[in-house]
């Protein structure tokens, strides 16, 4: 169970350009133990919306506080309570660093030894089955008091809101032409996710804790331990258990250079799929074994369900080219999830669950 020990908060707004100086501060606070003049800091550069900066001592670089300034506007799309929340149970269930604090533009939390994966890693035949156990050991938890409860899919209510604020046009010329040539419009973008949701909400998913965004870079593996471990849990919340298979699946193509050949086939899809349900029947105690028929409903699940993460990310992509100051070009990001979303679209939805 989660520790009950209650997670300081600072008022304290860390300035990015002087992240070192400002971070110090911070870690002072949560380790007074360390002598804060000698820290020495890595800088991670990764992440396309917030700034994270790592601070350890010279004699032990694994013990890290890592502290993170969210991005500009994000608490448009990102409920810090709720993350907050879920670091703490994931962290009592050991999937997850301890939480040091909050401050009022960020938060301080430990470090996950290892190395992010790239794309050749994540096909490694040992670690693929370490992330498959991990993610069905995510999916087992349940938060308190939510035991029983039915909650609605993230990719739905979650999404919605995006649309909501996702804008209507653009200032710029160029990119409105973009805009309205590729995406075509705001209220074309609600039509497709209308139907979309329908097809979602027909599948016989479970609904399980989920992380939501398990880029990448977000696995981190420790070739001493042989484990791996999920970092960013700003997207945490109950989804349909497809989603995050799929979404994996869909971040196996990268961010830098977006490849979606790499995209796992039906083969790769299958095997993976029956490790993850080995160690899920395991852990919520269900005593049946995983036949071919669980493994297939779950492979059109995450099929289709890989649909809804592009959507997702489409449309997350939208809000973050219209507020982020970051220098990334989102609205290109989201054009290319929209892409592959509709190029996959048909092939995807023609797929049936088996019957029961």
């Amino acid at each position: 169970m989660a520790s009950t020990r209650p997670i300081p908060h600072y008022e304290l707004s860390v300035d990015s350009t002087k992240i070192e100086d400002e971070a110090r501060e911070i870690i002072k606070r949560v380790k007074p133990e360390w002598d804060i003049h000698t820290l020495k800091f890595k800088h991670f550069t990764e992440g396309i919306t917030n700034a994270l900066v790592g601070g350890y001592q010279p004699d032990n670089r694994d013990d890290m506080v890592l502290v993170r300034i969210y991005g500009e506007k994000t608490d448009l799309i990102i409920d810090r309570q709720a993350e907050k929340d879920t670091f703490i149970l994931l962290s009592g269930a050991g999937c997850a660093p301890p939480l040091y604090c909050t401050f009022t533009n960020g938060m301080a939390y430990g470090f996950v030894k290892g190395v992010p994966l790239d794309e050749k890693m994540v096909k490694d035949a040992n670690i693929r089955t370490l992330i498959a156990k991990e993610m069905a050991k995510l999916h087992s938890l349940k938060k308190s008091g939510e035991e029983n409860s039915n909650p609605v899919p993230y990719v739905f209510t979650k999404l919605q809101n995006f649309i909501n604020l996702a804008p209507d046009n653009f200032p710029e010329p160029e990119r409105q032409k973009i805009f309205e040539s590729e995406l075509k419009s705001k209220a074309a973008i609600q039509e497709e996710f209308n139907m979309l949701k329908g097809r979602l909400e027909a599948l016989t998913c479970d609904v399980v804790f989920s992380h939501n965004d398990l880029l990448l870079q977000n696995i981190v593996y420790d070739s001493q331990s042989n484990t791996v471990g999920f970092i960013d849990y700003e997207y945490g919340f109950y989804n349909l258990q497809a989603f995050d298979i799929g979404n994996h699946f869909n971040e196996y193509a990268g961010v830098d250079e977006v490849d979606y050949s790499r995209f796992p086939n039906r083969d790769y899809q299958l095997i993976w799929i029956r490790v993850y349900l080995e160690e899920y029947y395991s852990l919520i105690g269900r005593q049946s074994r995983v036949s071919d028929t669980d493994v297939e409903r779950l492979y059109v699940q995450v099929n289709q369900c890989a649909l809804g993460s592009h959507f997702f990310w489409g449309v997350w992509a939208l809000i973050q080219a219209k507020y982020s100051k970051i220098d990334f070009d989102f609205l290109a990001y989201s054009v290319t999830r929209f892409k592959e979303y509709f190029r996959r679209r048909d092939g995807f939805l023609s797929l049936k669950e088996p019957q029961i």
